[in-house]
């Protein structure tokens, strides 16, 4: 019989993965902080609070937005710790600090229980159809014992080390995502800017060594000024934050993070933090005064 799974935040990711578990047919136990999202998770069933949940749960997944957010549904009142079982495993998908992430493993496993972190990447079209690829820290044989769950929300799931190695690999993941998209706008502004159409360039670019998952997926959105988000710019700059903060930590430069990190600040400031990252692009335009897809 499947293991009863937890499910604490049911967000734009969260939603979907808790969707999936369901059709995949584990019994599925949610919280989340605007109750009503529970009813759609279709089949889950309501719980009161994350010790609620954790009560019920063989296995607990946390998918919430920071550090701030994992350790108050952990360790504050009514949360995690209070409700844990014996032998269960608690489950991080959020994207927070490795230095937190061990801290919290701790927790957890002094109440007798253990522990994956297993950030994401794929977005919420990777969350809808269950096509992530997800990023574990922990020991193996955890990992192996939850197979099934991660199955059932990902393609591939990869092994990083122990605890923490997964919010560093995730944290790898948005450096290269943000300074791909830093190049992807590059080039449209330059293309603009030269007057040369930017559909055409990205046409001929995206099937060569140019090519990448921005340049597929985000270019062309540019192009016809389309910046909802498929992720959002404050959630972008929350990774990177985090990243800068680890990357001092063990005292690795990380210049362009650094760049694409003020670039977004300025989208912030002047168009707020829920467009789409492509929305990068804006900064760039501010500076040389044309628009991607405008007039030449």
């Amino acid at each position: 019989m499947a293991e009863t799974v937890g499910f604490i935040g049911l967000g734009i990711m969260g939603l979907p993965m808790a969707r999936n578990l369901l059709r995949a047919g584990f019994p599925v136990v949610a919280w989340n902080r605007t109750a009503s999202k529970v009813a759609l998770a279709e089949g889950a069933q309501a719980a009161a609070s994350p010790a609620d949940v954790a009560a019920r749960a063989d296995i607990v997944i946390v998918c919430v937005t920071a550090s701030a957010d994992v350790e108050a549904v952990i360790e504050g009142r009514a949360g995690v710790l209070e409700g844990l079982r014996a032998n269960a495993i608690l489950i991080d998908m959020s994207t927070i600090s490795p230095d937190v992430t061990r801290r919290l493993a701790t927790r957890i496993r002094e109440r007798g229980g253990d522990y994956l972190d297993a950030p994401v990447s794929g977005g919420e079209q990777g969350a809808i159809n269950g096509t992530l690829s997800i990023m574990v820290g922990g020991e193996a044989s955890t990992l192996e014992r939850a197979r099934p769950v991660f199955e059932a929300m990902g393609r591939r799931i990869t092994l990083c080390g122990p605890v923490g190695a997964g919010q560093t690999v995730k944290l790898c993941n948005q450096i290269a995502v943000c300074l791909n998209n830093l190049a992807m706008v590059e080039a449209l502004v330059f293309c603009q800017q030269s007057g040369v159409d930017p559909a055409v360039m990205i046409e001929a670019i995206s099937a060569g060594a140019a090519g990448s998952w921005q340049i597929s997926n985000l270019a062309a959105k540019i192009v016809a000024r389309d910046f909802a988000p498929g992720f959002k710019v404050s959630l972008q700059q929350k990774d990177l934050r985090l990243a800068l903060e680890a990357a001092e930590a063990v005292h690795a430069p990380l210049a362009g993070v650094s760049l694409v990190h003020q670039l977004l600040g300025v989208v912030e400031g002047r168009h707020g933090g829920d467009v789409g990252t492509q929305a990068l692009v804006r900064a760039l335009e501010s500076l040389t005064g044309v628009e991607v897809g405008g007039a030449r």
